[in-house]
């Protein structure tokens, strides 16, 4: 009974507000809203909140007005102009927005098929962080401004990645630190890696789009190869300084050939042509899959590819299952997804348009080629073969972290 007369009455507060509020302003909306919790008496701060939104600061704030009436006219009389109070400190200094995407960035986790991140740092050490470069701030701040970037407090689904390897952190540091300093040099970051391969053919895409109701665009029951145009293997790069993309649609089979191709075909479209300056290609990839750190055949192809372009390649991989935090799988791979998701593949041209058509809010752009090369699985590359590669190691995790230089040319 109490709770349906508490129900009632926070009704008639609303009521009585949207009546009101066109002639309030700041001060004489909160002693209003003062003036409805005493009121009510005991439980009226509490009900003027829930029906309002007002804070029970403002209305405490109210009352104490209300109890110093000598002054009270004077504070409905003086109103601050429209933009003042107390400037956020993020207005004040904007650049404490870059320097927390800093903090964060080398260690940003999330779901590719999401646009929402997260990041395993808490609110009150990205605070102190910010505080020893100077920043006055606080983790309540530093919470709202994680929000408008894109980050938000996530669930335990589908994160777990078993053991960890103990070198993860740094890897993701090193990671980030070679990026940063060969994008102010002006060389080209690529961030690659191959996608699921996908039946070409008019078969079921997961996912839902507009159309008229009642007419779904009707698909093959059973998803057989035997029914196919065939299997696509998209190849894709992501240039991190451009915000670009670039899909090699592939025919055959996912090799270390087909994988170095990919970056070869980027290079000759568009790579050499935006990077003509470049005395470095820094390539993030992957810890397994055809470009994998432990893939003698992806060293072999990319010390032909360097020959082929007389500049040094960086490799840096991701450390054992963090294929997630690749930077292609959050800004080129997932859109590609949500773009052709519920519309089925039914031909390589349909795959290539909409690849293509693929786009955001930061202005990605996508370029997409079939390869209709076939490639050989099997190839194995001998000890010699290895010895050759004109190949530095970096001291810290040199499986990891390494970079291939141009041969050179022997004089016959």
């Amino acid at each position: 009974m109490l709770q349906l007369s508490m129900n009632t009455l926070e009704q008639s507060i609303v009521s009585r507000l949207n009546l009101l509020e066109p002639t309030f302003n700041e001060k004489s909306r909160r002693i209003w809203a003062a003036a409805e919790a005493q009121s009510v008496g005991r439980g009226g701060v509490a009900a003027v909140h829930r029906a309002t939104g007002i804070s029970r600061n403002t209305i405490s704030q109210g009352i104490k007005d209300l109890e110093n009436s000598g002054k009270l006219q004077d504070h409905l009389t003086r109103t601050r102009k429209p933009g003042g109070g107390r400037k956020k400190t993020v207005d004040v200094t904007p650049e404490m927005r870059s320097a927390l995407e800093a903090f964060v960035e080398p260690i940003t986790r999330g779901d590719p098929e999401s646009p929402l991140r997260w990041t395993c740092k808490s609110l009150r050490t990205l605070a102190e962080e910010l505080k020893n470069q100077g920043y006055s701030t606080s983790h309540r701040m530093v919470g709202e401004l994680l929000h408008e970037m894109g980050y938000s407090l996530q669930a335990n689904r589908k994160t777990s990645e078993g053991k960890q390897h103990p070198n993860r952190k740094i890897q993701f540091e090193f990671i980030n630190l070679l990026v940063e300093e060969n994008l102010e040099e002006g060389n080209p970051v690529i961030s690659v890696d191959a996608k699921k391969k996908e039946l070409v053919g008019n078969f079921k895409n997961v996912g839902r789009e507009w159309s008229p109701k009642g007419t779904p665009e009707q698909v093959k029951v059973y998803d057989f190869l035997s029914g196919a145009e065939g299997r696509a293997t998209p190849y894709g790069l992501y240039d991190i300084g451009k915000d670009e993309g670039w899909v090699n649609v592939g025919v055959d089979k996912d090799t270390a050939v087909f994988a170095v191709e990919s970056i070869r075909r980027w290079w000759n479209m568009m790579g050499q042509t935006n990077y003509p300056k470049a005395t470095k290609v820094v390539i993030t990839a992957d810890g397994g899959g055809s470009n994998g750190s432990r893939i003698r055949l992806w060293k072999t192809q990319l010390q032909d590819f360097c020959n082929e372009i007389q500049i040094p390649i960086a490799v840096s991989h991701f450390p054992p299952g963090t294929s997630k935090w690749n930077k292609i799988e959050h800004r080129l791979f997932s859109f590609i997804s949500m773009n052709w998701r519920g519309k089925p593949l039914t031909s390589f041209e349909t795959i290539l348009n909409l690849i293509s058509a693929t786009t955001t809010k930061s202005g990605l752009k996508v370029t997409a080629e079939i390869d209709r090369n076939t490639y050989q699985k099997g190839i194995k590359v001998s000890d010699a073969q290895m010895r050759m590669l004109n190949i530095s190691r970096n001291q810290f995790y040199g499986e990891w972290n390494y970079i291939l230089h141009p041969q050179p040319i022997l004089d016959l």
